[in-house]
């Protein structure tokens, strides 16, 4: 591969670094094509990018990133592919639900909403984290909680206040 071609591959995972705030880091090296070819499916139906890259033109993209990656650094062995997302549990359920069947994908580690996680005992503990837009959707249910009872319990007296502000009124 020439020089040349290398810089590409390099600018377009910096690129593709940059774009999305979560990736994992993972080992499909055993599978066949036509397993490969059903992770990729499964990854493009739930908007996850697989990519294939070797170790040495993903650690110069890395480092060229910038530092908060350079953690990352030391699982680049053995055949490595990237799994780009913007929702951050989406790999990592892509994993354990494609590995119901097969002994791959195995995650070497993951970069997820600013923090790094190693090992493919991290799996469960990624899949289980909720997104960003779960998380906003949770806190809205619970500040509309307060205001719904407030206004219920007003509508179901609804008479007994009215009954309530007219005898008031009538009294001055």
């Amino acid at each position: 591969m020439r020089r040349e071609e290398k810089n590409t591959i390099i600018d377009t995972l910096v690129n593709k670094i940059s774009q999305y705030p979560h990736f994992y880091l993972t080992d499909i090296s055993a599978l066949n094509a036509s397993d490969t070819f059903a992770l990729r499916r499964k990854c493009y139906e739930k908007e996850v990018a697989l990519i294939v890259v070797k170790n040495t033109l993903l650690r110069k993209a890395l480092e060229k990133s910038g530092t908060k990656y350079e953690e990352l650094l030391e699982v680049l062995n053995d055949s490595t592919s990237i799994m780009f997302s913007q929702t951050s549990n989406l790999p990592a359920k892509v994993i354990k639900e494609f590995r119901q069947n097969h002994d791959k994908p195995i995650l070497k580690a993951a970069f997820v909403e600013e923090s790094v996680y190693f090992g493919d005992e991290s799996l469960e503990i990624l899949t289980n984290l909720k997104s960003k837009d779960e998380l906003v959707g949770e806190i809205i249910g619970l500040l509309q909680s307060p205001m719904r009872n407030v206004i219920s319990a007003l509508m179901s007296g609804g008479n007994k206040v009215a009954g309530i502000v007219k005898a008031l009124s009538e009294r001055n």
